[in-house]
């Protein structure tokens, strides 16, 4: 159990030495980053998230796919493909934490860089992406947290819900 136990710790002291930590007798080692149900957690001053994983991940599942696919399958096709296996790869776990512009732009350059791959220079095109239902990571993100929101709040939890709209 110890193996799989790391402690972080959030906040202006998070450098601080802390007590050690005991699970079965053995002390748990403090990290500065971890992973929490497949999001990876950093521990700067604020709450952070990692999406370094989330773009790995990503990069991987596209090219072992479009690596047999190539030039085979029709347009159609690949963008249902985006839509349905590599963005959700992208945007895991984007509920969980605010996205900043670097962020944002960082999870865009990689679609972009799928995008070009398939497109060649009409990747830069924005109306094809936005006929096939693929929109800038900006709205693609609002989207996701909008949703993962309504629902929430939707859940019996109504004071969890009332204080999320506080943060």
């Amino acid at each position: 159990m110890q193996k799989k136990s790391a402690c972080l710790r959030f906040g202006p002291r998070f450098k601080n030495v802390c007590a050690i930590v005991i699970v079965g007798g053995r002390p748990v080692n403090w990290v500065t980053s971890a992973r929490y149900l497949g999001i990876y957690l950093r521990v700067p001053v604020t709450f952070k998230c990692s999406f370094a994983a989330n773009k790995a991940k990503f990069y991987k599942t596209f090219n072992s796919i479009f690596g047999k696919i190539g030039r085979i399958a029709s347009e159609e096709v690949i963008f249902t493909l985006i839509k349905s296996k590599y963005l959700p790869i992208l945007l895991y776990g984007i509920e969980a934490c605010r996205v900043n512009s670097a962020m944002r732009h960082s999870l865009q350059f990689a679609l972009n860089r799928a995008l070009f791959r398939i497109f060649g220079p009409l990747s830069k095109d924005t109306y094809i992406c936005n006929y096939f239902g693929i929109w800038p990571m900006e709205q693609q993100i609002s989207a996701c947290q909008n949703k993962f929101h309504l629902r929430y709040c939707a859940s019996d939890r109504a004071v969890c819900c009332t204080i999320s709209k506080l943060t």
